[in-house]
Order: structure tokens, then C-alpha cells, then sequence
């Protein structure tokens, strides 16, 4: 299903010319050595129609010779000019439009990866794709050869203007006439334009985007059959994008047909008044041939005019949604007046937390709890119970409504968020791993890390022992999102990656919920390794997996209704126990025949997965 289309926003030229300011002050110097450049080719220009008038006047009417080689070398040295010119401002203009353009994009993407993660949870990748390469792609129109072109086109049509107006007021009157006529109906053309041209960008936007999820997601795709109705919203999308571009061609056809007639008008113009006052003797041959020259000089300038002030329209309009992008606040905004965080010796402790989503929703509600340091801190609850918001809130995803998250006694809001993340590290239950090789997922964590520390750090996560077997071991490559590695090596690789970060505050949330026994079995000591020395927070799936934390944190409608240990939870026969026993009974469901007699072992695994207290790796 597609979304409603949102109401369109109108371009906000504040906002877009507050961003080319930016851009023509960074590459004023390029720009200033363009326009130089672009006024010796306008000039030298003018040569060639003026030497046709010698020719025509002065060299056939009255047959002076001697006017040839010196017109042949002028008109010669003019060519010559113009191509260096043209080559020149080539080199300058649209290598610091391309220039401007890398800039921006590296500017957009970095600030991209500031924002918070509230704002990617609200906007498609297809869309912050388009912003960051689509967007700033506009700007060559501004910094490159667009804006040189512009004044260009005026500098050139004012001189020919004036020249016109000497050569024949009267014809230049009439075909002024002409061309303020064909001006409004490209002001007209372009004013209908200029919305289609700034919803294309839109459209592929949310076609790109819609697609990438269906490729992503296509296991799941093929796993409902719903191939056929990916098949029917790509379609529906890209006829969308069609019928725009089919509405522009229709636009910008109509306007070069009318652009036709309208020169057609001027040639019979030209052809009946200025045919007249060659004959009367108000205009020579060389006048009228000097005339026609003019008039392109003129008549092109006005076509480029309507055509590069549509372009700069767009590249405004990319300028405008782009500067949104810089001007939403990123999640460290505030870092300059926080407090540096040397490192983390202490405990974590929630102090009267509320947090909500939607406005009078609250999700968490009056949250109180230490984590000691070193300490394994367990949380569990039904589904929608708080416990990733909780987690959300640990990572710094999200800030409390009200209450205070205490770092080692500092609140959280007062410390530099970079300075607080390096200390994190994270095992999800559905890892991201990028499309790279083995090694270079694990060394994310720790860029520069030496393969032996990558090594070091798999064989601790048991990630040795099958990327042994690949016939290019590390250099595996385990494609888009890891899917060449199963969900119990794909685990193991982000243990892998947690252990080399050296976190002092691990984030384990539902790691092994994915897993079944076998695979949760094989990665059960690497967690533990992991675990050794650390400030663990757990979200917990399988109850008996967390028989060993510290605390047990029970939440239920956004409140802790129980906390203790595990045997101190079982025994107050409250939350912990309703969930617990409901876990028992469906693994003897699942598990045992019916009649037979099922115990379940939480001593086993109890001893399996309590922490050894011991030296940090």
C-alpha cells in the first residue's frame, strides 16, 4: 500500500538562498576567475558578426582587398579565443561545480548520521538517498556553469540589444515585441513546469525507496508470494514517475515548437522591414547580415534565460529541502558545552524516568534502578512492556521527559555524547552486518584494529572455528546485511565486533532469541566472555538464559512491578513467576510428547551463564 501523498510544501527561497550564499562565498574565487573568463568569450564574440559587415560593406561593396587577411586573422584569432576561453571556462567553472557538489554531499551525508534516531524511524532512506545525491546535484546550476551562463546571457544580450537598437530602432522595436511575447509564454511554460520538475525528484524519491525495501525484504517477499504485489506498487510508482516525465517532455517540446515559430516571426521581420531599408538606404548589406548575427545573439540568450532560470528554480528548490536537512538539531548539538567523560567507573542509575513517544502516551513511567558497575542487569516483561525503549534510553537513542540517567554520577544530559558511545558496545537479535568482508565487520568496532586483534577477538566469540572452513577465511565477503552467513554466525561476528570495541557497558538485547538451542549453545561463552567485567544490561527472551544477572528488572505497562534475583523472583511468586511458568509450559509443549515427565534444568544453566568476575579484556 502507498502512503496518501502529503500536501506540497512550497519552496522556502529564504531558506535556499541562505544555502547558495554559503556556496558562492566557499567558491568565490573559482566563480570570479569563471566570469572573467566567461567575458573575454562573450566579447570576443561579437568579432566574428562585426567582420561579416566589413566583408559584406567594405571588402565586395567596394572591393577593398587589403581588408581580407586582416579580417581572416581577426576573425581567425577570435575562434581561436573563444574555443581557449570555452576550454578554459570548462575547466574552472564546472570542475568547482563538481567541486561544490562533492562538498555538499559530504556535508549533507555527515550531517545525515548526526540526526537522531527518532528521525530515521520518520523518513525513508529513499528520500535522505535522494537529498544527499540528487539534491546537491543542483548545485552546478549555481556554483558551476548555470549562474556564469546566466549573467552570460545577459551581458550578451544587453551589447546586442544596444547594438540593434543602432543598426535599426524600428525592426528592433518589432522584434522586441516578439520576444516579450514569447518571454511570457516561457514565464507561463515554466511557471506550470517548475512544480512537475520538483515533484519528479519526489516520486523517484519514494519509488527508489519502496524498491530498496522490497529488495532488502526479499525473503520475506518471496516467503507471502507477494511478488506480484511488489510487481503492482513498483508499477504504480514508476508510471507516476512517468507521467511526470511524459508532463515535462509535453512542456518542454511545446515550448521549443512555440521557441520555432516565434524565430520564424522574427526571419519574416527581418526579411520584410529590413528587405525595406536595405532598399530605401537606411541599412547596407553588411548592416542586415550584422543584424541577423545580432538577433541570435539576442534571441539565444533569451531561450537560455527561460532554460537555465528553470534550472536554478530546481537547484533553489533541492537548496531548500537540503538546508532542512542542516538545519534539523543532530543528537550533538549540545556536546561543545557538555563535560568530556574521561571514562566510565561507576554505576548506571535511573533516577524517576519518565519517557514518551506521543504526547500524554507515556512508555516508561517513574523508572528507578542501579546498575553497579561490573554487574549484569536482566530485563524482561511482555512484548510492548518498555523494555527497548528502556535500552533506547542507555544508548542515548532517546532522552528522558523527565528524571535523570546518572553516569557514573554525571547526568547523561551533561556529557558528551561521542565521549559516552565509545564506551558502549551492542549484540542485537538481527545484527547489521555491511556488505564487506569478514574482518573488516568485526574491526568496525575499532577501526585500525590489526588483524591478529580481529582474530584475537573471533576466537573468544567462537568465530574462528567456521571461518576457518570459508575458503578465504577473514576476506569472506557475507554480503548485503550478512545473509552468506547464517543467524548463528551472523551473532557470532557481532560478539566478534562487541569484544574488540573493549566496551565497559554491554548492551545485549533478545542476542540469542533468534537462535535455536544448538546455535545458542555454540555463542553462549562468547556472550559470557563478553560479559566478564562489564556493565551488562540484558533484554531476555528465554528466561532461563538470565537465571545468573545481578537484578532482574520486571516492567509490565511502562512500570518496574519486580525486581530481584532470580531464585528471590521465583520465590515471591508475583510477575516473574506468571511469565516463567508460562515459558516452562510452552517448551513442554514444544518440546516434550505428551505423558512425558519435563524438568527443566535452570541450574545447568545457570552455572553455564553466570559471569566470571574477572580482568576486562
Amino acid at each position: 500500500m502507498t502512503a496518501p501523498a502529503a500536501p506540497k510544501k512550497p519552496v522556502n527561497y529564504a531558506n535556499a538562498w541562505a544555502e547558495t550564499r554559503e556556496l558562492l562565498r566557499g567558491h568565490r574565487a573559482s566563480l570570479t576567475l569563471g566570469f572573467a573568463i566567461m567575458i573575454v568569450n562573450r566579447v570576443v564574440g561579437f568579432v566574428l558578426p562585426y567582420t561579416s559587415k566589413v566583408l559584406i560593406d567594405d571588402v565586395i561593396g567596394k572591393h577593398r582587398a587589403e581588408l581580407l587577411v586582416p579580417l581572416a586573422l581577426a576573425a581567425g584569432g577570435a575562434t581561436v579565443v573563444q574555443a581557449a576561453t570555452s576550454f578554459a571556462l570548462s575547466q574552472v567553472v564546472s570542475i568547482a561545480g563538481q567541486r561544490a557538489i562533492t562538498d555538499l554531499r559530504r556535508r549533507v551525508q555527515a550531517r545525515v548520521l548526526r540526526l537522531p534516531v527518532s528521525f530515521f524511524d520518520s523518513t525513508q532512506s529513499g528520500i535522505l538517498i535522494q537529498r544527499v545525491m540528487s539534491d546537491a546535484e543542483g548545485v552546478r546550476n549555481l556554483v558551476g556553469t548555470g549562474i556564469v551562463q546566466l549573467i552570460g546571457s545577459i551581458f550578451t544580450a544587453t551589447i546586442a540589444l544596444g547594438v540593434l537598437f543602432w543598426l535599426n530602432w524600428r525592426l528592433t522595436t518589432s522584434t522586441l515585441a516578439v520576444l516579450a511575447l514569447f518571454g511570457g509564454v516561457l514565464a507561463y511554460a515554466f511557471k506550470k513546469l517548475r512544480p512537475v520538475f520538483r515533484d519528479r525528484s519526489k516520486i523517484y524519491a519514494e519509488v527508489s525507496g519502496r524498491l530498496g525495501q522490497a529488495l532488502g525484504g526479499a525473503r520475506v517477499v518471496k516467503v507471502y508470494t507477494a511478488e506480484k504485489r511488489e510487481e503492482a506498487v513498483f508499477t504504480r510508482g514508476v508510471n507516476r514517475l512517468f507521467r511526470n516525465i511524459a508532463s515535462t517532455i509535453t512542456g518542454t517540446s511545446a515550448v521549443t515548437a512555440f521557441g520555432t515559430l516565434f524565430v520564424g516571426i522574427i526571419g519574416v521581420l527581418m526579411t520584410v522591414i529590413g528587405g525595406r531599408d536595405v532598399l530605401a538606404g537606411r541599412m547596407t548589406p553588411g548592416d542586415w547580415v550584422m543584424y541577423v548575427f545580432f538577433i541570435a545573439l539576442v534571441t539565444v540568450p533569451v531561450m537560455q534565460l527561460a532554460s537555465i532560470g528553470t534550472q536554478i528554480t530546481e537547484a533553489f528548490a533541492g537548496l531548500d529541502r537540503i538546508r532542512d536537512i542542516m538545519q534539523t538539531p543532530t543528537e550533538d548539538a549540545g556536546d561543545a558545552a557538555r563535560s568530556p567523560l574521561a571514562g566510565l567507573d561507576g554505576d548506571i542509575a535511573f533516577d524517576h524516568v519518565w519517557f514518551e513517544y506521543r504526547e500524554g502516551i507515556p512508555v516508561l513511567k517513574d523508572i528507578n534502578f542501579v546498575a553497579k558497575e561490573g554487574t549484569t542487569t536482566a530485563l524482561v516483561g511482555p512484548s510492548g512492556s518498555g523494555k527497548s525503549t528502556l535500552i533506547s534510553l542507555i544508548m542515548a537513542f532517546a532522552r528522558p521527559l523527565r528524571g535523570r540517567i546518572l553516569v557514573a554520577g554525571h547526568d547523561l544530559q551533561s556529557v558528551r555524547l561521542r565521549d559516552y558511545r565509545r564506551l558502549l558496545g551492542v549484540v542485537l537479535q538481527d545484527n547489521f552486518l555491511f556488505d564487506g568482508t569478514i574482518a573488516e565487520n568485526i574491526a568496525f568496532s575499532r577501526p585500525g584494529a590489526s588483524i591478529d586483534d580481529v582474530r584475537a577477538a573471533a576466537k573468544v566469540a567462537h568465530c574462528d572455528e567456521f571461518i576457518s572452513q570459508f575458503p578465504d577465511g577473514y576476506d569472506t565477503v557475507v554480503g548485503e546485511r550478512g545473509v552468506k552467513l547464517s543467524g548463528g554466525q551472523r551473532q557470532r561476528v557481532a560478539i566478534a565486533r562487541a569484544i574488540l570495541a573493549d566496551p565497559k557497558v554491554l548492551i545485549l538485547d533478545e542476542a540469542t532469541s533468534s537462535l535455536d538451542s544448538e546455535a545458542e549453545e555454540q555463542i553462549r561463552e562468547g556472550l559470557l566472555a563478553l560479559r566478564r567485567g562489564r556493565t551488562t544490561f540484558v533484554i531476555a527472551h528465554r528466561l532461563s538464559t538470565i537465571t545468573s544477572a545481578d537484578q532482574i528488572l520486571v516492567l509490565d505497562g511502562g512500570s518496574i512491578v519486580e525486581r530481584g534475583t532470580h531464585a528471590e523472583l521465583l520465590a515471591r511468586g508475583g510477575r516473574y513467576r506468571q511469565l516463567y511458568d508460562k515459558q516452562y509450559r510452552i517448551e513442554r509443549d514444544q518440546f516434550v510428547n505428551p505423558g512425558e515427565d519435563f524438568t527443566p534444568e535452570p541450574a545447568v544453566v545457570e552455572t553455564a551463564a553466570r559471569p566470571v568476575r574477572a580482568t576486562r579484556l
